[in-house]
C-alpha cells in the first residue's frame, strides 16, 4: 500500500479510524510500540480492548516471530495508552508509508506522544547483552523515508526539523526513573539498517565509525512520522547481542529473544516510570 495522493491517504486513514471508533470511544494520550521480544509490557496494561491488526482496514500485519500483531487500548502508568504489540519492518516488504501508518492513525485518535522500543545489536564496547539504552539520536541508513511523496500540510511541515527527534524532557524523566530504581541505562545513538541479514564485521566497523552505538532494523520510520506530526518521542533499545568485530560470534533469533527477556524488566520499569512522570 502506498499513498499516491493526499486524498488516498486520508481515505485509508479514515476507514481505519472509523473501524476502531466503531469498537471504542477510547482516546489515547500515548502510543507505545513494542519491539522484538518485548511484548510482555502488555501484561502491565489495564486493557479495555484488543483488536487484531488483520481486522483493521489498511493496517499492515506482523510477519516476524515474537510480534503478536495486536492493538491494545488501556491504562498504564496513569496514562491512557494505545499499545502496538508487534511492529512492521521494511524487510517484510512494507513501504515506509505503511510502516508509519499506525502512528498516523494513533495520532488521529488523540495520541500526542510516542514511546518506542526495539531490540538492537550493541556496537559500543561499553555495552553488554541485556543492557538497555535510551536513544538520544538516530541515523537513518534505510535508504528511504516515510515523508517522501506528497506532503499533507494538515499533518506537518514539508521539511520538519529533526534537531531533537527524541525529547530531552522525556530523556531526563527516564534518567530520573533509572536512577531511582537503580537501573543501569546507557544513552546513545541508534542506527537503522534495512536487514533482514545481520551485519558483516566491516559493516559494524563502519556503523560504529559514523557514530552509532546500537544497530537495528526499525524505529526510525515511526519516529520520523511522529516528529512530522509534532508528537513528543521517547525511544529505548534492548541490547540483544554484542556486535564487536574482533570477537564476533554467530547469533540466532532465539538468542536475541532470550537477551530481550533479560532486558525487558528494566525496560518495562523505565517506560512505566516515564508514563507516570509525563
Amino acid at each position: 500500500m502506498t499513498f499516491d495522493t493526499i486524498e488516498s491517504f486520508r481515505a485509508k486513514r479514515s476507514e481505519a479510524l472509523d473501524f476502531i471508533r466503531s469498537k471504542t470511544d477510547f482516546k489515547p494520550e500515548v502510543l507505545i510500540i513494542l519491539g522484538t521480544g518485548l511484548g510482555n509490557l502488555a501484561r502491565e496494561l489495564d486493557t479495555e480492548l484488543t483488536i487484531g491488526y488483520q481486522d483493521i482496514p489498511h493496517f499492515p500485519v506482523s510477519t516476524v516471530e515474537s510480534h503478536s500483531g495486536k492493538l491494545l487500548f488501556g491504562t498504564l502508568g496513569g496514562k491512557k495508552v494505545v499499545l502496538m504489540q508487534g511492529r512492521f519492518h521494511y524487510y517484510e516488504g512494507y513501504s515506509m508509508q505503511e510502516i508509519a501508518f499506525p502512528v498516523r492513525v494513533a495520532q488521529a485518535l488523540g495520541a500526542r506522544a510516542l514511546l518506542v522500543s526495539n531490540a538492537a545489536g550493541g556496537m559500543n564496547p561499553l555495552y553488554r547483552r541485556g543492557d538497555i539504552m535510551c536513544i538520544t539520536d538516530h541515523i537513518n541508513m534505510l535508504g528511504l523515508n516515510p515523508l517522501i511523496g506528497p506532503n499533507d500540510n494538515d499533518l506537518g511541515d514539508r521539511f520538519p526539523d529533526m534537531s531533537e527527534p527524541y525529547s530531552n524532557r522525556l530523556i531526563k524523566l527516564a534518567e530520573e526513573v533509572a536512577l531511582a530504581q537503580n537501573i543501569k541505562m546507557q544513552q546513545g545513538v541508534y542506527v537503522a539498517v534495512p536487514g533482514p541479514n545481520l551485519e558483516t564485521r566491516a559493516e559494524y566497523r563502519f556503523l560504529r565509525l559514523i557514530g552509532a552505538d546500537v544497530v537495528g532494523m526499525s524505529t526510525v520510520p515511526e519516529v520520523i512520522a511522529a516528529v512530522h506530526m509534532k508528537m513528543e518521542v521517547f525511544g529505548i533499545s534492548a541490547v540483544t547481542d554484542e556486535c564487536f568485530p574482533e570477537s564476533l560470534q554467530p547469533v540466532v533469533l532465539e538468542e536475541i529473544i532470550e537477551a530481550a527477556s533479560i532486558a525487558e524488566p528494566k525496560l518495562t520499569k523505565v517506560i512505566k516510570g516515564v508514563l507516570e512522570k509525563m
